[in-house]
């Protein structure tokens, strides 16, 4: 998925982050709208990206993601399989 794919989920939604999945359904990467944000307004910023490019460099800790509901997902954060 691009970064722009994920902005137009991330505004439907009404959400601030995504919680990436693989197809085991085991979290890889959070996401936030702040950092997609950032990227979108940067120079290196191309459409091209995709959010797997994002996770190879963390900003934010996968500890660092709200708990709650099965496998411990929140109703307001949208869960994408990768």
């Amino acid at each position: 998925m691009t970064v722009e794919v994920a902005l137009s989920l991330m505004a439907g939604a009404r959400v601030d982050h995504l919680v990436l999945c693989d197809g085991d359904d085991q979290r890889t990467g959070l996401i936030t709208l702040a950092r997609l944000a950032v990227l979108r307004g940067s120079p290196a910023y191309t459409d091209r990206i995709r959010l797997r490019d994002l996770l190879d460099v963390p900003s934010t800790p996968l500890g660092a993601r709200p708990e709650g509901g099965e496998h411990g997902r929140t109703s307001d954060v949208l869960i994408l399989a990768r």
